[in-house]
């Protein structure tokens, strides 16, 4: 499992749950700051998860990332924010699923920039395909052995490592795109709010991403 596809983004996200005012809290916001994307991710009427990656690792000081986040925040009547947790962003991609009987998963198998919000969908997708593996195997009475492990890296890899790059790219444009102030962004994201179809087919890809 050392063999793998990695790059480091040299940022840091940070990440903490804020209390705030009870509302109807049941869709999630993407602000894209200058310093990168901050997200806040409902967990019920009262608390919300913060995701803030930071480019470049440009800002460490906590005090300064809360007032940036009460800065750009524009919903909440926020009450109190937990502790902060950070980690390091990279991009990574196992060349190889499984060893022997051993089956690498979740964030060891693939991590993603979170700017799409997609890191955990891709697990989701993973152990609904594994799932259905193993199920088609009981169903024919064949022996459960390490042929799952490859029938679920051949149904797997090369999704992951599409839907992975796509999100990599993603991240790349809107790097490009802050160091130019936004020029191109603004209008796509305009064009896209006014358009019915690709606004549906925006929020698609948000909720669930790409189905091969």
């Amino acid at each position: 499992f050392s063999k793998k596809i990695e790059k480091n983004y040299n940022s840091m996200s940070y990440t903490t749950i804020i209390n705030h005012k009870k509302i109807i809290n049941n869709v999630a916001v993407q602000i894209f700051t200058r310093f990168g994307p901050l997200a806040f991710l409902p967990f019920s009427n009262t608390k919300t998860s913060v995701v803030f990656s930071i480019f470049n690792k440009k800002i460490n000081d906590k005090n300064q990332i809360k007032e940036l986040i009460k800065k750009y925040n524009f919903k909440y009547e926020i009450k109190n924010m937990g502790d902060f947790e950070k980690y390091n962003l990279k991009f990574s991609i196992l060349r190889n699923y499984y060893y022997n009987n051993i089956l690498s998963f979740g964030d060891l198998l693939h991590k993603i920039h979170p700017l799409a919000g997609q890191g955990f969908n891709m697990t989701i997708r993973d152990i609904k395909i594994l799932s259905n593996v193993i199920d088609e195997k009981l169903n024919l009475g064949l022996e459960f052995d390490n042929s799952i492990l490859e029938e679920f890296e051949k149904k797997t890899k090369h999704r992951n490592y599409i839907f992975a790059s796509a999100v990599d790219f993603i991240y790349e444009f809107f790097k490009f795109d802050n160091n130019i102030k936004n020029i191109i962004s603004k209008p796509a994201f305009q064009f896209i709010r006014k358009n019915k179809i690709l606004n549906k087919y925006a929020t698609y890809f948000a909720n669930v991403g790409i189905d091969f």
